[in-house]
């Protein structure tokens, strides 16, 4: 039952329990609730649903501009020329090795590092280079982007490895601040029955702090993906030759050359943000995990 009675001075009334004041509570709010989702979700969804639209559409379609309008008939065309025009294939290797670059990166370096401040926070040098890392987050690429292409043409990384360098080194403060406070709360007894047993540093780290940190791995490694995935500005500014740019950089010839194909651009658009959807939609469970983890266990 969700109310209790109390009888008091020959009168009786019903007072709400615990559960019936959640409910209530819940109640309340669920209508705010319900529609600041409702909005988020249609601010998403939208833009998508006029992008798989028009990318859909044929050219004649297209220029009406009824952009909410279903194709009818449904064509590829702009997405056979959009192929074409931006050399697919040789555009989404580039930008899957500088993804790659990025993941492998955030995910091995960062974890090292984290562990590295963790295991020694009592030393002062460790405490500074942890302090100095989280420093760094508050210095933007443009603000250093002179320098960045200067001294990435001298020692002849303005190419996508370089980028992929640097993704790695400017997400390299957030990725060890996640990582650090996920080992503030693991327990102690891990890594001291591991030097019992005779485990030398590395064994230690490989055997039972790197799957201890397996959740939270996951997490930095997906946002990693994401960030090198989608980033235009680094790439357009590092990477010197033209025919090695990524996906993104590629793309901005349709706001220029090619503006009013619009179903070849937004077919090329939906062609270079599918990947980023796919990882997002089957690795959101692991990037909820780690977040929760590390704030509560």
């Amino acid at each position: 039952m969700s109310t209790r009675t109390i009888e008091s001075i020959g009168t009786t009334r019903r007072v709400p329990t615990n559960r019936s004041r959640a409910r209530l509570g819940r109640d309340k709010y669920n209508l705010p609730l319900t529609l600041g989702l409702a909005v988020c979700t249609l601010a998403v969804l939208v833009p998508l649903f006029v992008t798989v639209s028009m990318a859909f559409k044929t050219g004649a379609q297209a220029v009406q501009g009824e952009a909410f309008a279903l194709p009818n008939p449904i064509s590829v065309e702009g997405f056979v020329e959009a192929w074409r025009l931006t050399d697919f294939p040789v555009s989404f290797g580039l930008s899957v090795l500088v993804s790659a670059i990025a993941v492998a990166g955030a995910v091995l370096i960062s974890s090292m590092a984290a562990y590295a401040i963790h295991a020694n926070w009592e030393r002062r040098f460790f405490r500074f280079a942890f302090f100095y890392l989280l420093a760094a987050m508050f210095l933007p690429f443009p603000v250093l982007a002179l320098s960045q292409i200067k001294l990435s043409g001298l020692v002849g990384l303005d190419t996508p490895l370089g980028v992929g360098i640097l993704h790695v080194m400017f997400m390299l403060g957030f990725n060890v601040l996640l990582l650090t406070t996920f080992l503030r709360n693991m327990p102690g007894e891990l890594e001291e029955a591991a030097r019992m047993d005779g485990a030398s540093t590395g064994q230690t780290f490989w055997r039972i702090i790197f799957p201890v940190l397996s959740p939270m791995a996951a997490t930095v490694g997906i946002f990693a993906f994401l960030f090198s995935w989608n980033d235009f500005m680094m790439p357009s500014m590092i990477i010197s030759d033209p025919s090695l740019q990524t996906l993104p950089v590629v793309n901005q010839l349709f706001q220029s050359q090619f503006s009013s194909n619009y179903h070849v651009s937004f077919a090329s658009y939906l062609m270079a943000m599918a990947p980023a959807i796919v990882a997002f939609v089957f690795t959101q469970r692991w990037v909820l995990s780690g977040v929760t983890q590390g704030a509560v266990k």
